[in-house]
């Protein structure tokens, strides 16, 4: 899976969250936490892999990030958890204990989403 510049990598860790849009479609998305962790960036349904946004993410495996006014296209890649254990140590160092405990469920674990940039179109 590609990887993250470091252009993108210091917009995301300026910020708190992103707009996570799923699929080719024009829709709203929706607004979650976020997290990097060896360079990667990961996000998680806290109500786990049910949520509609997560369904919609394993669907199309494909879709839009929105963070500080920039818009990337990126790959959506569910079913794998990541290193989770670092993935939970983000979410607390970022969030606090109250908001990381909403993340750090085994049904959170379980809705984690590894979000990587897609590979450029050719024109």
């Amino acid at each position: 899976m590609n990887t993250f510049g470091p252009e993108d990598l210091a917009l995301l860790a300026a910020h708190d969250s992103l707009v996570l849009t799923a699929g080719d479609e024009d829709r709203e998305g929706v607004e979650t936490g976020m997290v990097l962790v060896r360079g990667a960036l990961y996000v998680r349904a806290y109500r786990g892999v049910g949520s509609r946004w997560y369904q919609a993410a394993r669907e199309h495996g494909r879709g839009r990030i929105r963070v500080g006014g920039i818009t990337r296209e990126v790959l959506l890649e569910t079913g794998d958890p990541g290193p989770a254990p670092e993935i939970d140590a983000a979410y607390r160092a970022a969030y606090g204990a109250a908001a990381a405990s909403l993340v750090v469920s085994p049904g959170a674990r379980a809705a984690t989403i590894r979000i990587a940039p897609a590979p450029t179109r050719p024109s």
